[in-house]
């Protein structure tokens, strides 16, 4: 059993002060409830930006739990995000149950979520979960708990690549035939959908998973008409003013046709 020590599970000191503060908390409202407490996205993919990374979290689970521990752990955010500490409004993530953990099922996927846009509540998990438990397995950061290999199973590249196509049809195409803008005039979050965008393509034609940065590399070389595009969407991760989308959009428009065009072949 792994259990944060005194240097801490990441290279940033204020990331592993709130994570101090929240294991203590989730260990004294879940007793032995709680499984393992694990860290993905970008602290564990080796791209976390201080500026403006999230701190995604996955609290694993002994089973379903009980509307008082929900409530304890509502309060606990709040008493976290109000605390002041840097991050602490920051923490990004999910309570999932180690059985329902083990391999994605639609049919059995909504859990609790927190994250720096919206508060704790049940929501449902969608198939980019296939994705997300591939890199907990493979690269997740124990906070506490067992490696995470013992509590899920292995994503196939198969699996990768239709989880790409699944979560780019229901959810990119329609937030992208939608026709509201507003969400994506900040600049971070241009330079999120863009670099989303080529990690799934880097993710249908490799059947792996790697940091954003590393894929806006392969895209640089295998789609060398977006660069600029692509280089802006680097530069633009920590950068948080609204702008013209209009260029993000064409973008976003053209790599979804690659992306479909790739899911045709899988």
């Amino acid at each position: 059993m792994t259990a944060l020590n005194s240097g801490g599970p990441t290279p940033y000191e204020d990331v592993n002060n709130v994570l101090q503060v929240m294991l203590r908390d989730v260990q004294a409202i879940l007793g032995p409830q709680l499984v393992a407490f694990y860290l993905y996205g970008s602290l564990s993919l080796g791209d976390f930006d201080p500026a403006s990374s999230d701190i995604d979290f996955l609290i694993v689970t002994a089973g379903a739990l009980s509307e008082a521990a929900l409530d304890r752990l509502r309060v606990m955010h709040a008493d976290i995000d109000a605390s002041g500490l840097p991050y602490a409004s920051r923490l990004e993530g999910s309570y999932i149950p180690r059985a329902a953990l083990r391999r994605y099922d639609p049919r059995n996927a909504h859990h609790p979520t927190i994250g720096s846009d919206w508060s704790f509540h049940i929501e449902w998990h969608g198939y980019n979960w296939v994705i997300e438990r591939h890199i907990v397995r493979e690269h997740g950061v124990v906070v506490w708990g067992p490696p995470p290999g013992t509590l899920i199973d292995p994503v196939s590249p198969q699996e990768l690549r239709a989880a790409v196509c699944t979560q780019m049809q229901k959810f990119w195409r329609a937030r992208l035939d939608s026709g509201d803008i507003e969400w994506l005039r900040p600049r971070e979050y241009q330079a999120f959908a863009a670099l989303t965008f080529c990690r799934a393509l880097y993710m249908l034609h490799n059947g792996a998973v790697v940091s954003k940065p590393k894929a806006a590399a392969w895209a640089l070389e295998t789609y060398p008409q977006w660069r600029p595009i692509i280089e802006r969407a680097l530069l633009w991760r920590s950068q948080f003013e609204k702008d013209d989308v209009a260029d993000t959009l064409a973008f976003l428009h053209e790599a979804l046709l690659e992306v479909q065009k790739a899911c045709q072949t899988i």
